[in-house]
This record gives C-alpha cells, sequence and structure tokens, in this order.
C-alpha cells in the first residue's frame, strides 16, 4: 500500500488539506469531501461536498469512489468539530452538532468503507482524536466525549476487522495551528503545552508521519491502537 486510492475527510483545510496534499504528491489518488467547495487542484484528486453527519451522504460518497476506482485502499477520518464550553453552559444542540460530525460522521465512513475493504482482504483506516481525551481538559466535554466515542470505535472496530486484513487504528494530536483551535486563547493553549512531555506545538508533518505509519504495508500486524503526540498519557 505504498499509494492507491485513499478517503481523506475535511479536506477544505488545515490537516485534511495537508494530508490530501502530501499523499496526491507520493501517487496516491485522493477524494476529499468538506461542507464546501473543493480548495484543492489536482488531476488525481476528487471532491465532494456533503454533511459528513449526513448517512445517506456518505454512502453515496463511499459508493461513488469505489464505482470509479474499483476499490478504496485506505481511509483517513480527518474532519471534526470542536467545542469549547464549560459543561453547564453547553446546550444540547451543541452536544448534537459535536457528535453528528465527530461520532456519527466517522462512524459512517468506517462502516461503508470497511464493507468493501472486507471484500478486498486489505485496507486501512485511521480515525482522529484528540489530546483533549486523556488530559480531561476543562471546557471541552462535548468535544472530548465525542472523541472518547471514537476511540471505543476504533477498537472495537479493529477487532471485527482484523480477520479480515483491513486494519483500524487512531492518532490523537496535540494542538496544531488550525481554524480548530483559533478561538482558544494563548494561555489555554500553553496550559495545555505545559501537560506535554515535548512542549511545543504540533507540526502537520508530526501528523503526517503517525499516519504513514498506519498505512505502511509493513503495518498490517498494527491495529486497535491509539497514539496520542507530544507524550501525552492515556
Amino acid at each position: 500500500m505504498k499509494s492507491g486510492v485513499i478517503i481523506i475527510t475535511g479536506t477544505s483545510k488545515g490537516i485534511g488539506r495537508h494530508l490530501a496534499e502530501h499523499y496526491l504528491a507520493n501517487g496516491w489518488i485522493v477524494a476529499g469531501c468538506s461542507r464546501g467547495e473543493s480548495t484543492i487542484g489536482h488531476d488525481n484528486y476528487s471532491h465532494t461536498s456533503l454533511d459528513i453527519g449526513d448517512e445517506k451522504d456518505v454512502t453515496r460518497m463511499v459508493r461513488t469512489v469505489h464505482a470509479k476506482h474499483g476499490k478504496v485502499d485506505a481511509l483517513l477520518n480527518n474532519a471534526g468539530r470542536a467545542s469549547m464550553n464549560a459543561a453547564l453552559l453547553t446546550p444540547g444542540s451543541t452536544l448534537e452538532k459535536v457528535f453528528r460530525t465527530n461520532t456519527f460522521g466517522s462512524f459512517y465512513f468506517a462502516r461503508e468503507t470497511a464493507k468493501l475493504m472486507i471484500r478486498q482482504k486489505q485496507g486501512r483506516i485511521v480515525f482522529f482524536t484528540t489530546v483533549a481525551r486523556p488530559l480531561r481538559l476543562e471546557g471541552e466535554i462535548a468535544y472530548a466525549a465525542s472523541k472518547a466515542a471514537v476511540e471505543s470505535i476504533t477498537q472495537i472496530l479493529a477487532r471485527e476487522l482484523g480477520s479480515n486484513g483491513v486494519t483500524v487504528n487512531a492518532i490523537g494530536p496535540t494542538p496544531v495551528k488550525t481554524d480548530l483551535i483559533r478561538g482558544v486563547s494563548d494561555n489555554s493553549i500553553q496550559n495545555l503545552l505545559d501537560r506535554q512531555a515535548i512542549k511545543r506545538i504540533g507540526e502537520f508533518e508530526d501528523v503526517t508521519n503517525v499516519v504513514d505509519f498506519f498505512l505502511k504495508p509493513e503495518s498490517s500486524f498494527v491495529t486497535g491502537q491509539i497514539i496520542y503526540l507530544g507524550g501525552v498519557e492515556n
């Protein structure tokens, strides 16, 4: 799996766009998606505008990619929505929006691609979680809870798909300079960095390095794992 067909969610900006450009540069065919229009121009890139929390839209996209290319080798469940509110100030509508994107959307994509990967007898699924979960960050209850669910999905799906040649793992980045942390104060970011073993903000390349590892042919025996960056412990 040095190259192939890969679906990456949330490719309009940030980590998702960086990942799309990285794999395009390495010969992959990339199918991306976001709520908005494409921001990537490349012959091997296709884009779908959708709400990843819409089950029918997700199913339609995955089937379209498979019909066009005959396979789906990897899925990167990158798209996410954050919420920075104290628990007592978090309305139900916010909880629903965060879970719809982070948990439901990630599950729908994983379920639909897994159906294809089982028939192929090979595939890689990578979920995105967050260090806010093991650090139990105050003010991020909806975000951390949605990602805790993603971690459970990762580990259960890994067991269900392991005998079919499909690996399922997750990466938990530290803060990376994207829109996801735009509204977080410098003081809050510094407090988070102080709780890491390596006290610096994350870079796109830090994320790409771990994702590359999960996708390598030599990683076929690695599944059900969650890697947090920056030396954060579970």
